[in-house]
């Protein structure tokens, strides 16, 4: 073996006793901190900032008392210190990183994070198994909840709204996992959404008037395909003297209106009790007067209560669901309607389904990490047992380059939707840019083929 290549296998080694050195004089100045300033970590008197001050002065003076470390170490372990007592550990400067979209901890030391929709190992490590685990016991006490061995999984939220998964032994066979997505702090709107390429000027013009006309609207799309971003976009739209009810899993969206009621559902304490799903919630904002009602994901027997909600008054609803395109959205709201336990001929499923969704807003991430609306399909009417569709918009890809990237747009079929008397009844017209000729065979071949 070259020398080159034993020093390269030995340096590893080296490196690990460096950081096991750290690792015990972080933790002893740690809990020594803890001991001497744990009511303060506590109070909400004092500001973020002082106390986070606090605790910088507390570990420098004690780390001072520490002989071999260096002025870099040093300040280096204060600031380890102060995330790990204040913040989250080595993963607080991610979390800091507007760049960052995802965090995903597949255990102490393997650390990968989401950046412009690819994935990126990273040099971040936990101490070990322990000190993992500490950091997710401190997000599950933010929100109020507990994860041990008797309650291995935790799905809650930051208080910045970024969505929080983990799952500890026994369930996981790799260590503690955490998987952190994280919003940005500033709500994207159409404008921006058209600038990055999400969806053209035309697309967001018809999704204006149908929001304006009230029609309901289902978004679709695999994970991370930016479902909650377009419903958020979608949402500045709506008036700001309608009364809107918001009903999530895990808050995240954030109206800027002033008639905004938001309700997150809740999960079972240790002992099983006290849950309260997103179906009781959409049954109760139904006895809320909402103008709109907004699910942030449907995922269970909630669907039925939503096209209940769609199909009674509550018209201009939005709601996403994962699925694969937007015939596949259609067909998971009939299985999830089927959940609810009710022995439901399928046709009249069908027919609910039909009569309350207006438009699907399909989104996908494709293979060089942007997301695109890739098609916005009208819902029109069952005939036989086929519910039919018609896309009005179908994204095309032009071209893919050798590093993946991928070039195309979103093109208006030419089909005019059949809701235009929706439109007429609230005063709202087509878009100019779609006023043009109607594709008659086209438009013959989509009610009866319908995909």
């Amino acid at each position: 073996m070259e020398l080159r290549e034993r020093i390269a296998a030995v340096r590893p080694a080296q490196d690990e006793i460096v950081e096991d050195a750290f690792a015990e004089v972080r933790d002893r100045v740690h809990s020594a901190l803890i001991a001497e300033l744990g009511p303060q970590l506590a109070s909400t008197d004092l500001e973020q900032h002082v106390l986070r001050e606090r605790v910088r002065v507390q570990a420098r003076a004690r780390l001072a008392e520490e002989r071999g470390l260096s002025v870099a170490d040093r300040e280096r372990l204060v600031d380890e210190i102060a995330d790990d007592t204040l913040g989250h550990g080595p993963i607080e400067k991610l979390l800091a990183d507007d760049s960052v979209t995802e965090i995903m901890v597949n255990g102490p030391r393997d650390v990968w994070i989401e950046r412009r929709g690819q994935l990126h190992p990273t040099a971040v490590r936990f101490t070990d198994d322990a000190h993992l685990r500490r950091i997710i016991s401190k997000i599950a006490a933010q929100v109020g909840r507990r994860v041990d061995e008797s309650s291995p999984m935790l799905d809650a939220r930051l208080p910045d709204g970024s969505r929080v998964n983990a799952v500890l032994p026994p369930l996981s066979l790799s260590g503690p996992l955490l998987t952190i997505r994280k919003f940005g702090r500033e709500r994207l709107k159409f404008a921006d959404m058209v600038r990055i390429g999400t969806v053209t000027q035309d697309g967001v013009g018809l999704l204006q008037a149908c929001l304006h006309a009230r029609l309901n609207i289902l978004v679709s799309g695999g994970t991370g395909s930016g479902k909650t971003t377009l419903l958020n976009a979608m949402s500045a739209e709506i008036s700001a003297d309608e009364r809107v009810v918001t009903i999530e899993d895990a808050a995240e969206l954030r109206l800027n209106q002033r008639h905004v009621l938001r309700l997150e559902s809740r999960p079972s304490n240790i002992e099983g009790e006290g849950e309260v799903a997103i179906r009781d919630l959409v049954r109760n904002a139904l006895r809320m007067r909402p103008d709109r009602i907004i699910v942030g994901e449907v995922r269970g027997a909630e669907a039925l209560d939503m096209l209940q909600a769609m199909n009674t008054g509550h018209d201009g609803s939005l709601s996403t669901v994962h699925a694969n395109s937007p015939r596949d959205a259609l067909s998971r709201i009939e299985t999830m309607v089927l959940m609810a336990g009710y022995d439901l001929p399928m046709r009249a499923i069908r027919q609910q389904v039909a009569s309350a969704v207006d438009l699907i807003v399909h989104l996908e991430r494709l293979a060089d990490g942007t997301r695109r609306v890739t098609a916005i399909t009208e819902v029109m009417r069952i005939e036989g047992e086929v519910i039919t569709t018609g896309d009005l918009f179908v994204f095309h890809v032009e071209d893919v380059s050798s590093d993946g990237a991928v070039t195309g747009s979103l093109r208006w079929t030419g089909l005019r939707p059949t809701f235009l008397p929706k439109f007429e009844r609230r005063g709202v017209k087509l878009p100019a840019a779609l006023q043009g000729p109607v594709h008659e065979v086209a438009d013959l071949a989509s009610r009866i083929g319908a995909r």
